[in-house]
């Protein structure tokens, strides 16, 4: 039996890579919009406040559960699969970012009461932050995509630095070398 397919934590071989289809073209000098975004900590964030210091915010379709199968197909869908080890690997690095000065946040349209199970069970420093109604992926325009009748948001990562996106990747892929990839372009353009 394959134990990677409803394991989380482990990327199955072969998955499909994600094109750059444009779709995150226009957030580069985007201001980022002043709004209330429920956190896994229990509060409400405003990602205004968030960028207008220095900050990484992950983005990121839906953290996977132990025990619960992903929508139909989702392996297949390039850029789906791979939430829990880019958190992981956010996780790991989390002081290498908060030495360069930079705050850590995920965001996804799951649950504040699901994204606060992952935040425990995978032992996260940082918070996640949801967008359930979508009201920052309509004013950031951030891509997405719909399975079984619900949308998602694709993977990329936004530096936020006074109140704007400084850079974004996209497509982001694998997800579990995305806090490395970051890191590097913060080391290369302080230097």
């Amino acid at each position: 039996m394959d134990t990677t397919a409803h394991d989380p934590t482990i990327l199955p071989p072969n998955l499909p890579v994600p094109v750059d289809d444009g779709a995150a073209d226009h957030l580069p000098g985007m201001r980022v919009p002043s709004l209330a975004l429920r956190s896994t900590r229990g509060d409400v964030v405003d990602p205004a406040d968030l960028a207008a210091g220095r900050a990484v915010l992950y983005v990121f379709p839906a953290t996977g559960r132990p025990g619960v199968a992903p929508p139909a197909g989702w392996d297949a869908i390039p850029g789906a699969r791979g939430c829990t080890p880019q958190s992981c690997a956010f996780r790991d690095a989390h002081s290498e970012f908060a030495a360069r000065g930079y705050r850590v946040a995920g965001l996804s349209v799951q649950a504040p009461e699901v994204q606060a199970e992952a935040v425990r069970r995978l032992h996260l420093p940082f918070e996640l932050l949801a967008d359930p109604d979508l009201e920052m992926a309509r004013r950031m325009r951030l891509p997405t995509f719909d399975v079984e009748g619900k949308t998602y948001l694709k993977r990329l990562t936004m530096v936020l630095e006074d109140g704007a996106v400084t850079h974004v990747f996209y497509p982001v892929f694998p997800p579990d070398a995305n806090a490395g990839e970051v890191l590097a372009w913060l080391a290369a353009r302080a230097s």
